[in-house]
């Protein structure tokens, strides 16, 4: 099958370059302008950031292993000059303008979200705000869509629905951006972080990998990521830069409903070397802290229910490491009481995020043993293998927090909302409600920033009406499961791991 899928892209692009009225030259920079046409794109930007990306992996040159485990290699050719100027001759749109915030590198067209009233004191789909003179981003949230493009953006032009700041296209990576930075979008079910962050929706299903996350895609996600975290200063690591699947319920009756794209499939590890930020050892081998990251193409834990309930999905590279009671494959998997509140054992269901911790995802050590390590872990001690010979982490420096002397446990909490003193007149105070977790004395968690107590009042159509709310109360965001999760600061020592 893979030879027969190399065999037709071939031909498709031999076909391009014919109806470019090229020959089929054997040097790889006459062939620019049929890779361009073979993105698929109808407009000139898409279709050059296309064929520039491929172009860029032929001058670096690339190695990947396939499913069925054959090794596929491109030599770096450095010196290849592509005849960039075969672009003109495709006929291919302008993408629309509009006031879009990319960078000059991605292909992206404005197709707004609507932001209009449709009665009984509703509208939608997003907030006007005025970040960040008003409140800080700090948090780029990463999703999958679910659905295809033209299904996403029917959606995201619907007032009724939910909304996002960009889409991003399967075959060829295009960009479609639907609100301002400055306004709040509807995109995390988790309104502290929609008030604090930017969400990127990607086209695709996460249990349909191969299909859907493509490298065009991949690249293209890195830039914009690249440009609105350095446009904001958010650091570029997996405490900032979260999948959906991170982030956490608000109260313990939403933890059940919170999304868990974009999957055990996501390749963390490829996105952050895209990223310019790779995932390597920071500290020796007895460090307190570890940082997962088994190799993408050989790590293939199984996955259930990606097509039929309790049928195992097709075997597939995977970022995300299971987690166990005991040092032992046999031993149950620790458990999840938000997501399970009566007790029973998380699964290993592609969707199941009660036992899983994903490459880039820093922990404090708890114990190690002969090919494994321990973690903290949703206020528990939770195993996963990591062989010397095949390590699914690299040891790591990071600061970690601890309840203060004194105290059995503390609280955790899935939003960072001021105490009731701080809220004006006029603005309802918002309960801070801790999470069925606890996190435990003489258990450790690893700090991912601060931030004070905030929340966003924003009830009406009319923005004049809109309000942050600011207290004095300060946060430690941690790693706390697969999900994050805030503490107060008052309750925690903090110390370097």
């Amino acid at each position: 099958m893979p030879a027969a899928n190399i065999e037709g892209g071939a031909a498709l692009l031999a076909a391009a370059q014919r109806e470019a009225g090229l020959p089929a030259s054997a040097d790889p920079a006459d062939w620019y302008g049929a890779v361009a046409r073979y993105s698929g794109a109808d407009d000139s930007a898409t279709a050059a950031a296309y064929a520039n990306d491929v172009f860029d992996v032929i001058r670096t040159g690339e190695t990947r292993t396939t499913d069925s485990g054959q090794v596929v290699s491109l030599p770096a050719a450095p010196a290849v000059a592509p005849a960039t100027r075969q672009l003109d001759a495709l006929g291919l749109r302008r993408p629309a303008g509009g006031p879009v915030e990319c960078p000059a590198s991605v292909a992206c067209e404005w197709v707004p979200a609507p932001y209009e009233e449709f009665g009984d004191g509703d509208y939608g789909n997003h907030d006007k705000a005025d970040r960040t003179a008003s409140q800080s981003i700090d948090y780029i949230v990463i999703h999958d869509t679910e659905a295809d493009w033209k299904t996403t953006l029917k959606l995201v032009q619907d007032p009724t629905y939910v909304s996002w700041r960009y889409s991003l296209r399967s075959s060829d990576g295009h960009v479609a951006q639907h609100v301002p930075l400055k306004d709040v979008a509807w995109h995390a079910g988790n309104w502290f972080v929609n008030a604090k962050s930017v969400g990127l929706e990607h086209e695709g299903f996460l249990t349909s990998p191969d299909s859907w996350y493509t490298e065009a895609m991949y690249r293209t996600s890195a830039r914009l990521v690249r440009y609105v975290a350095g446009r904001y200063g958010i650091p570029l690591d997996r405490q900032h830069v979260l999948g959906h699947d991170n982030v956490p319920g608000t109260t313990a009756s939403s933890i059940k409903g919170m999304h868990t794209d974009p999957g055990p499939y996501w390749d963390w590890a490829h996105y952050f070397q895209l990223l310019g930020r790779p995932i390597t050892p920071s500290a020796g081998p007895h460090a307190g802290v570890v940082t997962i990251r088994p190799d993408y193409d050989s790590h293939r834990p199984v996955y259930t229910d990606c097509v039929t309930a309790g049928q195992a999905c097709v075997p597939h590279g995977s970022g995300a490491v299971r987690l166990y009671t005991a040092p032992s494959t046999d031993a149950p998997l620790v458990k999840d009481v938000g997501l399970r509140p009566g007790g029973q054992d998380s699964t290993t269901g592609v969707n199941d995020t009660g036992a899983r911790a994903s490459t880039g995802q820093s922990f404090a050590v708890a114990e190690r043993r002969d090919g494994w390590t321990a973690i903290w872990y949703l206020g528990q001690k939770a195993w996963f293998e990591n062989p010397a010979e095949e390590p699914t982490a690299v040891n790591a420096r990071g600061r970690v927090l601890t309840p203060r002397e004194g105290l059995a446990q503390v609280p955790v909490y899935g939003r960072a909302y001021p105490e009731a003193s701080a809220y004006p007149a006029g603005v309802p105070v918002q309960s801070v409600s801790p999470l069925p977790y606890k996190l435990l004395a003489g258990q450790r968690y690893v700090v991912g920033g601060s931030t004070p107590g905030e929340y966003y009042f924003a009830p009406t159509f009319d923005p004049s009406g809109h309000t942050v709310v600011r207290g004095q109360e300060q946060y430690y965001q941690i790693q706390f499961g697969h999900r994050v999760a805030f503490v107060k600061a008052s309750d925690v020592l903090v110390s370097q791991g």
